[in-house]
């Protein structure tokens, strides 16, 4: 199952071998993006996100010196991942951690300045294709969503314990939802009855609650409340908001970072970090800048890129990628 740029899902085959079921994002881009920084002897990247192991099979094979250092909360991703990594074992450190843990784990292992970081936010398609997990509202299956699905509360504790103020912050600010009042009211009727536990009566309820027009645009209506429950089960955003700076943290001079997001919300955290250091400290009347108030970083896209139309075709999740790149061009003050 993988998710279009309207938020519509196309199936998948979960059975098939894990290179052939996850098709990685941007490849080329992102290979020739970080190669610059990753061509030093000895070189560290960082796979924050390591899903299937996709990004981080190439960059090993394009770079036979590289240490990989792979991160993800899922422990059947990080199993799945060991197993497509096996021939690179020398190389690679598997660890079980979400991604703003990155400071630590480096710190753990050493391993610090690292060459380059690599994020590619949001769902992955292991999570995705397994029904049991319950990110997708195209089939019914328990409303779980949680990303390592052995901790914390699930998509169903937020939607039946939560209280009604609550529900809505959370599908206001992690989905953007204007109706999201009166999902929430709805949510609250049907709880009294019974707590909601499947996705389908999820999906059930919202095509009841919102009004005709909310559902004839936009993609599916039932795809902002999912993300915005996936987001708060995850704790998604704060995440990225510490990772991202301890990643740029990280970096040696020279060295890159790439982050892809797939919704605007991921994306606005990404833009503000990396453009905060782009920047010059000095006041603007300053007549001559100091180095300690020159920029840290040089970004190295203009604005978000996103895929083209042949990328698209060939891996439909591509959709709504926004991604950005920075280089790191002097130590911090």
């Amino acid at each position: 199952m993988r998710t279009t740029a309207e938020g519509d899902e196309v199936a998948e085959d979960a059975a098939r071998p894990t290179s052939a079921r996850h098709v990685p994002v941007l490849l080329a881009r992102v290979l020739e993006l970080l190669d610059p920084a990753l061509a030093a002897p000895d070189a560290v990247v960082v796979d924050a996100t390591l899903g299937l192991g996709g990004h981080a099979e190439a960059l090993l094979d394009r770079h036979e010196h590289l240490t990989l250092v792979g991160l993800d909360r899922d422990p059947e991703a990080l199993r799945l991942a060991t197993e497509r990594l096996a021939r690179h074992a020398g190389r690679v450190h598997l660890v079980r951690a979400v991604f703003d843990e990155l400071a630590d784990v480096l710190d753990d292992l050493r391993l610090r300045p690292v060459r380059g970081v690599l994020f590619d936010l949001g769902v992955s398609s292991l999570q995705l294709d397994e029904d049991e997990r319950g990110f997708s509202y195209a089939r019914d299956a328990p409303l779980d969503m949680r990303m390592d699905p052995t901790t914390g509360p699930s998509a169903a504790d937020v939607l039946n314990t939560y209280a009604p103020g609550e529900l809505v912050r959370v599908l206001r600010d992690h989905g953007e939802e204007r109706q999201a009042r009166r999902i929430v009211e709805a949510v609250v009727r049907a709880r009294r009855r019974a707590p909601l536990r499947t996705s389908a009566e999820l999906v059930a309820l919202l095509e009841q609650a919102l009004p005709a027009a909310s559902r004839r645009t936009g993609g599916n209506p039932a795809k902002r409340t999912f993300q915005a429950l996936r987001i708060e089960v995850n704790g998604e955003l704060d995440a990225i908001a510490t990772a991202v700076p301890d990643a740029m943290d990280a970096l040696a001079v020279g060295g890159r970072i790439v982050v892809m997001s797939y919704q605007s919300l991921e994306d606005r955290i990404v833009k503000r970090a990396l453009g905060a250091r782009s920047r010059t400290t000095a006041p603007p009347d300053m007549p001559v800048v100091r180095p300690e108030d020159e920029p840290e970083l040089a970004l190295l896209t203009r604005g978000a890129e996103k895929a083209d139309e042949s990328e698209i075709a060939a891996n439909p999740r591509a959709a709504s990628v926004r991604l950005r790149a920075a280089e790191r061009v002097r130590e911090a003050a």
